[in-house]
Order: structure tokens, then sequence, then C-alpha cells
């Protein structure tokens, strides 16, 4: 990397967000003015947080196949969202629209006020995109990796090894600077696309399936490396079929399927949107003989099913929260020594709304 200081890439790069800007003839039109107008107010501080992502109607074809069927979604700054679905569900389409990566496409994509198909360029001086493939740089070191794609970036070449290393330091892989990329683990390949991605201090990454593939160590590492990202306001879209850890990250999630958003919130309100009951076992000594059916008729309870050794409550938390119900049952004398609610997982969320088709 000798001519490091005179390397101007950035036109010919084929992966992520260095790759050529498309032109306006191969662009399906843009929404019209008015829809356009609309959109971009609600970019504004006057509506809350700031929009760092705003879709509208979203559709992208490929031929006769319809991969995304009219998504709309709002991402404010400093969110970190999941988005959550079988294969071929149009998560990547999606993705790779606000990436500037797709220019085929109708409706409207922005990424902080700036219009992806006609502003690609700015789009990318403020979004990293980390796809779910490294593509191939088994020649360099990662050292040598890094220095390549802060040139693409045109980074001042007195502050770039201050950045590099920086951005080392921060996926913890300082020790491998003089590795070659091919001796890495894929662990440590997916850091070092995080690195690479962090180079122009993004305000928005889009990161498609970035634990894919990786063993639970490297996942867990990944994804104390995203806190740490949310944890310095960064926007994160993340896309995962790996459900229970997107619940740990995320602030909201989406779950799409055959190109359709069918359900976005946090996580109670999902759970809250498909009614779905929380069970709750308790056990108590010396239960009077009719506190069974007092239990059943609080407020909230849907149903109580007597087991062995306990007894399992199903409760609708939008009617009564667990510590509500705890206070119930201590008001109708129940003398409780187990009171264990059962963890909230997403996949019960995702098999209910979904039934693992693709688009």
């Amino acid at each position: 990397m000798s001519n490091e200081d005179d390397l101007d890439v950035s036109d010919w790069i084929a992966e992520g967000p260095f790759s050529k800007p498309h032109s306006a003839s191969q662009s399906v039109p843009v929404p019209a003015p008015a829809a356009m107008s609309s959109a971009a107010a609600a970019m504004q501080p006057g509506h809350g947080k700031p929009l760092a992502v705003c879709i509208r109607d979203l559709r992208v074809s490929y031929g006769k196949f319809d991969a995304v069927k009219g998504i709309s979604l709002d991402i404010p700054q400093g969110e970190v969202f999941g988005f959550i679905g079988p294969n071929g569900a149009g998560k990547s389409s999606t993705i790779r629209v606000l990436a500037t990566l797709q220019p085929k496409f109708r409706g409207l994509a922005m990424v902080c006020g700036l219009d992806v198909l006609t502003q690609p360029q700015r789009v990318r001086e403020v979004m990293g995109y980390m796809p779910d493939f490294f593509g191939v740089y088994e020649d360099l070191t990662a050292l040598e990796y890094l220095h390549f794609f802060a040139a693409a970036y045109k980074l001042p070449v007195a502050k770039r090894r201050g950045v590099i290393d920086d951005v080392l330091a921060l996926t913890d892989l300082t020790h491998k600077a003089d590795s070659p990329v091919e001796g890495l683990s894929r662990g440590m390949k997916q850091r070092l696309a995080l690195a690479r991605v962090l180079l122009h201090d993004p305000q928005v990454l889009l990161l498609d399936e970035p634990t894919s593939g990786l063993d639970p160590r490297a996942r867990i590492e990944v994804r104390e490396l995203l806190k740490a990202l949310r944890g310095m306001g960064k926007t994160i879209l993340i896309s995962s079929h790996i459900l229970e850890e997107l619940s740990q990250l995320c602030t909201r999630i989406g779950i799409i399927e055959t190109g359709l958003l069918v359900a976005h919130g946090s996580l109670t309100d999902i759970y809250r949107q498909l009614q779905l009951k929380r069970v709750i076992h308790i056990r108590c000594v010396d239960p009077a003989s009719d506190l069974l059916d007092r239990v059943r008729r609080i407020q909230g309870v849907d149903s109580v099913e007597q087991q062995v050794d306990r007894w399992a409550i199903k409760l609708h938390e939008d009617q009564m929260s667990v510590a509500d119900l705890h206070q119930a049952l201590v008001e109708e004398k129940a003398r409780l020594v187990m009171f264990q609610p059962e963890a909230m997982d997403m996949e019960t969320a995702f098999m209910k709304l979904t039934e693992g088709k693709t688009a």
C-alpha cells in the first residue's frame, strides 16, 4: 500500500457504499412531488425526533417477481431497528435500496433527509453498509484492507492512520492489524467489515445478517460491539433471522414476510397487537377451596391450568401487568411460594405472524 496517498478508487469499487452511482436512465420514476414533500416534512424535528430512515410505499420487483410490496417505515435517529423475516422475505432488497445499490424501485426512500434515488452519493457519505458476505480481499492484511477503503472514502491522509487505529481498537482487532485477511476467522472478518463501515463515521449503519454463520462466541462478540455502537448514538438497521439476539439488542423490530411488513413496534407492542398471553407459574401453600375460582375472575386472567405442583396462569398483559397480578394474588390471600413469569420470546411472535413463506 505504498501509494495509498494517491489512491482514488471510489468510482469503481464494487462493494457496499463504494458502488458506482447508477445513471438516471436506470431509475424508476420517483413519487409525485406532493408525496415527496410530505415525507421530507416528516424528517423535520418538529415531528418529534428526526428520522434517520424514511420509507414510503417501497416496492421492488425482479421481472415479474415482487420482492417488496409496499413497505412504509420510519426509524428515528439513535434507534436500533431489527428487520426480521425468513430468507427471501424482502429484507436484503429493502436494505439494498437504502444502500443505493438497488436503483430500480418504486416509492420513496430517504436516509437522513437525503433521497436515495436522486442523491445517492450524499447518502453514501452518511451511511455505512455491511452486506451478508465479506468480499474477496485475501491478498491484503487487515491494516492494508482498511487503508484501501480509507483512501476510497477520501479520508485526509494526515488523519487516516489515527482513524484506522481507532476503528481497530473499537472492534478489538488491533492485535490482528498485520494479519492476512484470509487467515482471519469468520467472526474476525465480520468485525473487520464493521471497522470498514465505521471509517467515515456514518450516522446510519445498514447491517445485513451480520451474525450469519458465526459460532456462539463470535455472535456474542458482534452483539457486544453493536451495543457499543448503539451507545455512541448510531442509528442501526440490522436484519436477521436469529430472533433471540435482536430481542436483546433492538429498540424496535419489524417482521417482514412475502415482501410485506406484517408487524412492527417494540416486542411488547407486538405481543399486544397479537393478543399473545404471558404464562405465569405460581405455587401456593394450602390454597383455599375457592381460591382457584377467584384467581380465574381476576381482570386480565385468561385461564388457569392446574398442573401437578403448580398453577399456570395465562395473562393478557394489555389488561393487567405481571406486577399487578402478583398484587392481586396477595389481596386474594394466596400464600405464594413461587411466582415465575415465562420469558416472552420473539420466536412466538414470529411463528404466529408468519407461515414460513417467502415472497
